[in-house]
């Protein structure tokens, strides 16, 4: 194949007439196909339809004999938090066990110090503009949550080893009024990268400026292996205390796609000081979580082991489909020199790179076309790609034959606009 930039005018305004008689055609089929978000599939679903079942009529004690239909355990019932505790290398008094969403519990932890400051400290409210360092690309509702609170968001790149280090390094250590880190770090989301044991320690032997700065440690893909053995890297848990920051580690993790996306159970871990500070404050928040909901898991999956197992089927799943998106992406756009991608060993997503300038375009062609993605410069804070060249993909939810029609309009359309791009021919081609 020609790289673009190769072409005479000639030839990529013959490229670009092509183009827009293909996106003329892919208009005409009617396509009403979703991309937006990872979302699991009615098939990865399916494959947690015991959990309806699991518990008997009469099976609602938990092993240390309380009745999971009853008030009390603000922490969870021991089985969960030995199966959390288990594949976050940790001891179960380090874990408590939230509800459907991890995300609930990181928001419930930013308000907490938004209002009653670390560990009953100054308030970050009443300290000045808080700030957090955001690696992008990076989850867009991490930077929701920041948005919530009008925390100002620092961006940091991501490299294939992790965020830089270098910037982060500089940024912490000269600023008080930066309190937090948000990361993603096994199966980033979108580029699926996996943090380098380097830049693990690295950000567990940080000295912030601020003493109560804390790190939100998003675990939400560790377990979703697409390939490949299962990847594993320092315990930052165990890295921080070892580095004198015992209690900045906050560690969160979620079977939000693991079972059931609205019926889930999910985790924090920390220090067993920031347990107890953080089993005193859900004291005035609830009388107790949904434990029926953990016991149905707790009997499903039996174990860790039994998690792991599981994860293998979302795997056969989902590999056909990302290895579909990898193919196409090669075979259509590989070798015009238009586009990057990433090949991820795991998580839900494929950050894809076009040229600059381009991202925003391309979405709205997908739209036009009946394609529905995710906005581009959601990967950013406030949504604010500068160079407008990243795009998130989620494979997960089309069956295949969907998929395989997405793919080929998002291919066309990346090739349509850097065409456009190039040519300067934008205006009016839709």
């Amino acid at each position: 194949m020609t790289l673009y930039e190769d072409m005479t005018k000639a030839q990529t305004r013959e490229e670009l007439a092509a183009l827009r008689e293909t996106h003329g055609r892919h208009k005409a089929k009617g396509l009403a196909l979703n991309m937006t978000r990872g979302v699991p599939s009615r098939e990865q679903l399916e494959l947690s339809r015991g959990l309806l079942s699991c518990l008997g009529e009469d099976d609602h004690t938990a092993e240390n004999g309380t009745d999971c239909r009853n008030y009390g355990l603000l922490d969870g019932i021991p089985e969960m938090k030995r199966i959390f505790a288990d594949i976050l290398d940790v001891a179960p008094d380090e874990v408590i066990v939230g509800g459907n969403s991890s995300l609930t519990l990181m928001f419930d932890n930013v308000s907490s110090n938004m209002s009653h400051g670390v560990r009953d400290g100054e308030p970050w409210s009443l300290q000045g503009k808080v700030k957090f360092i955001c690696p992008v690309p990076g989850y867009d509702r991490h930077f929701t949550i920041c948005d919530y609170f009008r925390i100002e968001m620092l961006p940091v790149d991501m490299t294939p080893e992790g965020p830089d280090m270098d910037t982060v390094e500089r940024l912490v250590s000269s600023d008080p009024l930066i309190k937090g880190m948000w990361c993603v770090p096994v199966f980033s989301n979108p580029t699926g990268n996996v943090y380098s044991d380097a830049v693990v320690r690295r950000i567990a032997a940080m000295r912030p400026a601020a003493d109560d700065f804390r790190l939100y440690w998003d675990n939400a893909y560790a377990i979703h292996r697409l390939r490949g053995s299962e990847r594993r890297i320092p315990n930052i848990i165990r890295e921080c205390a070892e580095a004198g920051n015992e209690h900045m580690p906050l560690v969160f993790a979620s079977f939000s796609k693991v079972t059931f996306s609205g019926a889930a159970v999910t985790c924090m871990a920390s220090s067993r000081s920031n347990c107890e500070y953080i089993k005193r404050r859900l004291t005035a928040q609830t009388i107790g979580p949904d434990k029926l909901r953990q016991l149905m898991h707790a009997r499903f999956f039996r174990d860790a082991d039994g998690v792991r197992e599981h994860m293998k089927k979302h795997a056969a799943v989902l590999r056909p489909k990302f290895e579909l998106v990898d193919s196409m992406l090669a075979s259509r756009l590989g070798g015009l020199g238009i586009a990057s991608w990433s090949s991820p060993e795991g998580g839900y997503f494929v950050s894809v790179d076009v040229l600059p300038g381009c991202a925003r375009r391309v979405v709205a062609l997908c739209k036009d076309a009946g394609v529905a993605l995710t906005p581009a410069g959601a990967t950013y804070p406030r949504g604010e790609d500068k160079r407008d060249a990243n795009i998130r993909l989620a494979p997960t939810f089309p069956p295949l034959d969907e998929l395989r029609l997405a793919m080929e309009v998002f291919c066309d359309s990346v090739r349509l606009a850097a065409a456009e791009t190039l040519l300067g021919e934008t205006e009016g081609a839709l």
